[in-house]
């Protein structure tokens, strides 16, 4: 991910913190009642993308518990809205997405995910929430039932959408094509909120730009002609081609993108043959390219186009089985609108303190896919922020040499649930409240 780092006015990192808000300790109240066990039961129950049929059963089941929300299931395959009016006003939409990932989970947590399940490709797997999404789900239910508790002090409409398959960067797309802006209340403002392991608990942080960077999803299938493997000049090796593949791709970043211009390739997947001495008909990559803007994302992914068909030529490949690139799913770059990032970074250093805004350093090339909710020809202005799940002290010792932080999608990733949970909600709680509060009264 690009280094930039958006910082507050000096003014702002010097405001004081005002008094907690009231309603912090009701969610934590809720936490501690319920929302804790709640969470347990999404952790020990994840699904994969578009299959995430019991998740948005409960969580359709919980909203629906919350007075005056109105539920609607199975928008964009397993996706819940939930509308809650309150008179005339705007409308704010705010959004926490549902799916597990295929990974044995080995976290060391003492309520840790047996979950398998056959995903959309046909694959039986374990799943594990390696990313949060059982933190995202919990805290959207503590702020839905905050906000609806305090009608007295916000008018307008709050749309709460459950959204699938974040993972396959495929569900915020499948929920707007089945109608979300138009069988339901268009936001004028759509929020959304991450926890992430390298941010410490009790702080929040987002960008005055970009949160996110673009991801695709690139299959090549490499055909070769087969042969025996003591006789290779009688075929073309699949193996060996993809292999020169994997290579040049490397290329496009070192030496054809601009050196301070963000990009990645990362070759995930190489798949050929089934024995030792036969030269296959055919090799398979799974690729991801990043990039922060679209002139680097369209250049990479038809540079990944170009080598694969020129390898295929470079080996004598007729024109009819040359290499093919296909780019299977995907997403543009997350950008926050820059006036709402300034508001609601000053909301949310207001209600949790100076000391909890940390500000924002993209650390990585990770995507999102929450960016089809707030496409420049939507109209609609997102804000997404992310929230500490690793307390202090893991991280100092991290940094002192101690066991490194648990990464995201990785078998060990854990997060301490409560304090993310808590902050995460107050946090959104405050930016809506912000955002459909009553207006000032004049001087």
């Amino acid at each position: 991910m690009h280094f930039t780092r958006f910082l507050l006015a000096a003014a702002l990192a010097t405001t004081p913190a005002l008094a907690a808000p009231d309603y912090q300790a009701a969610i934590k109240a809720d936490y501690d009642k319920d929302l804790g066990q709640l969470f347990v039961w999404f952790h020990q129950n994840p699904e994969l993308s578009f299959r995430e049929v019991n998740t948005a059963a409960r969580m359709a089941k919980e909203l629906r518990a919350i007075p005056g929300i109105t539920v609607t299931e199975k928008v964009g395959g397993t996706g819940v809205v939930g509308v809650l009016k309150n008179g005339a006003g705007p409308t704010v939409m705010v959004r926490a997405d549902m799916d597990g990932l295929p990974i044995l989970e080995d976290s060391g947590v003492a309520y840790p995910s047996k979950a398998r399940q056959v995903g959309i490709d046909g694959v039986e797997a374990p799943v594990m929430h390696a990313c949060g999404h059982d933190t995202h789900l919990t805290a959207l239910l503590a702020t839905a039932r905050r906000l609806a508790a305090l009608k007295d002090r916000w008018h307008g409409t709050i749309v709460f959408v459950v959204q699938p398959a974040e993972e396959r960067i495929g569900g915020a797309a499948a929920m707007v094509r089945d109608g979300l802006y138009t069988r339901f209340p268009k936001p004028d403002y759509a929020l959304a909120l991450h926890v992430a392991s390298g941010l410490a608990s009790g702080k929040v942080s987002a960008s005055e730009g970009i949160q996110y960077s673009s991801s695709d999803s690139v299959d090549i299938v490499i055909p070769g002609i087969g042969a025996h493997g003591a006789t290779p000049n009688q075929g073309k090796d699949p193996v060996y081609m993809a292999s020169q593949i994997v290579i040049a791709l490397q290329g496009l970043i070192s030496r054809e993108r601009a050196p301070l211009v963000p990009g990645v390739i990362t070759v995930g997947s190489f798949h050929a043959g089934n024995k030792h001495n036969i030269i296959s008909e055919e090799a398979k990559l799974q690729v991801t390219v990043r990039a922060n803007d679209e002139a680097t994302r369209a250049a990479l992914v038809a540079g990944i186009r170009r080598i694969s068909e020129g390898v295929g030529r470079l080996n004598g490949m007729p024109e009819d089985k040359l290499p093919v690139v296909t780019v299977i799913e995907g997403t543009p770059t997350t950008i926050n609108d820059t006036p709402l990032a300034r508001r609601l970074n000053a909301t949310l250093t207001r209600t949790l303190g100076a000391d909890a805004f940390e500000p924002f350093e993209q650390m990585g090339m990770g995507a999102e896919d929450f960016a089809y909710f707030v496409q420049p020809d939507t109209g609609v202005k997102g804000y997404y922020f992310a929230v500490g799940g690793t307390p202090q002290a893991v991280i100092d010792a991290a940094a002192k040499g101690g066991p490194p932080i648990p990464p995201h999608h990785s078998p060990v990733f854990r997060v301490d649930p409560e304090p993310a949970i808590v902050t995460g909600a107050t946090a959104m709680t405050a930016a809506v409240l912000d955002l459909l509060g009553p207006a000032p009264a004049a001087d």
